[in-house]
């Protein structure tokens, strides 16, 4: 089990979005606790170091600590705007 943290404005962006969807990345942060990273992404250039999970239409976007089993949840946006 990992310790997920959803940053502050990864909150604000999350409240932002429709109930619907919401459901779907509270689903997908469910799996990140669990510990299941299938299909997710390892991000690149000034990035490096974080992931991606898909969510719908919406990206995750966190950073996994191994060593003290935490993550971090750092954006939640539509795919258009993630990056």
């Amino acid at each position: 089990m990992y310790n997920v943290i959803v940053s502050d404005d990864a909150f604000k962006e999350l409240s932002r979005i429709d109930k619907s969807n919401q459901r779907i990345i509270y689903q997908k942060m469910k799996l990140l606790e669990e510990g299941q990273f299938t299909g997710d992404k390892p991000l690149k250039g000034k990035h490096n170091g974080k992931f991606r999970k898909r969510a719908g239409n919406y990206r995750i976007i966190y950073l996994r600590e191994n060593s003290i089993l935490l993550i971090t949840v750092i954006r939640i946006a539509h795919r258009k705007e993630v990056y």
